[in-house]
C-alpha cells in the first residue's frame, strides 16, 4: 500500500492530471468532487481512482469524508487542495453571494481539508500538503477581486501553516499556475485568449501535466527541505 493522497476538485482539468500523476507515483489516491456526477463516473471508470462527493466548503462534510477515507484506506498523508470556483464580476457589480461562494470554496475549503488531516499528520510526524494558488493571486486580475483574494490568501495560509508543521516533518507548499489549457481557459473568447498567449514568454498555454509534475516533486518523501514555498508554473508570465 502506498501513501494515501486526497486531491480535491480532482475529476477534471488540473486536478485530474494531479490525481493520475500521484497514482502513477504509487500513491493510493482519492479524489473529491462537488457536483458533476457524469464527469466523476467517467473519471473513475477510466482511471480506477476512487471518487468521493462532498462539498469542501462544508466543515462537517469534510470531517466525515476524510474520516471515511482513513477508515477505508488508511491515514491521509498527502493532501492537494485544488478545488476552486470562479464567480467573476467587477466589484461595483459583484453580489455578496458571488463573493461568499468563492471565499467559502476556495479559501475556507483549504482550511476545512487541512484541519481534517493536520492532527493525524502531526501524530505520525509526516505530511505533505500542496495548495493550488494562482498567478491571479500574485498579480491580481480585473473582474476577479473575489478569486484573487482567495488565491492570495492561500499563499499566506501556506507560509503560516508551513511554520507550524516544519518541526513535525509536515511540508506545506503552494503552486501558482499561470494560464493552463483547461475547459475554463478554453471558454475565453478567442481574441482574448490570443492576447493572453502573447503575454506568456514561452509562447503557449500551460498543460495540466506541467502542474502535476510540480505536485509530484513537492509531495515526495524526500522533499522534506522544501516548505513554505510558492512554485510559480506560468511560462514566465509573472516573475517576482
Amino acid at each position: 500500500m502506498g501513501r494515501v493522497a486526497l486531491v480535491t476538485g480532482g475529476t477534471r482539468g488540473i486536478g485530474a492530471a494531479i490525481a493520475i500523476a500521484l497514482k502513477n507515483a504509487g500513491r493510493d489516491v482519492v479524489v473529491n468532487y462537488a457536483g458533476n456526477d457524469h464527469a466523476a463516473r467517467e473519471f473513475e471508470e477510466s482511471t480506477s481512482i476512487k471518487v468521493m462527493k462532498f462539498d469542501v466548503s462544508d466543515h462537517e462534510a469534510v470531517a466525515a469524508a476524510t474520516a471515511q477515507i482513513e477508515t477505508d484506506l488508511g491515514p491521509i498523508e498527502i493532501l492537494v487542495n485544488n478545488a476552486g470556483i470562479t464567480r467573476d464580476s467587477t466589484m461595483h457589480r459583484m453580489t455578496y453571494e458571488q463573493w461568499k461562494e468563492v471565499i467559502d470554496t476556495n479559501l475556507s475549503g483549504v482550511f476545512n481539508c487541512s484541519r481534517a488531516v493536520i492532527e493525524g499528520m502531526r501524530e505520525r510526524s509526516f505530511g505533505r500538503i500542496v495548495n493550488i494558488g494562482s498567478i491571479n493571486g500574485q498579480a491580481g486580475q480585473y473582474g476577479q477581486v473575489n478569486y484573487a483574494a482567495t488565491k492570495s490568501g492561500i499563499h499566506g495560509f501556506t507560509k503560516a501553516l508551513a511554520q507550524e508543521g516544519a518541526g513535525k516533518n509536515i511540508t506545506v507548499n503552494a503552486i501558482a499556475p499561470g494560464y493552463v489549457d483547461t475547459d475554463m481557459v478554453r471558454a475565453v473568447p478567442p481574441e482574448v485568449l490570443e492576447k493572453i498567449i502573447a503575454g506568456i514568454p514561452v509562447g503557449r498555454l500551460g498543460k495540466a501535466d506541467d502542474i502535476a509534475r510540480g505536485v509530484i516533486f513537492l509531495t515526495a518523501d524526500n522533499a522534506d527541505f522544501v516548505t513554505g514555498s510558492t512554485l510559480s508554473i506560468n511560462g514566465g508570465q509573472h516573475m517576482y
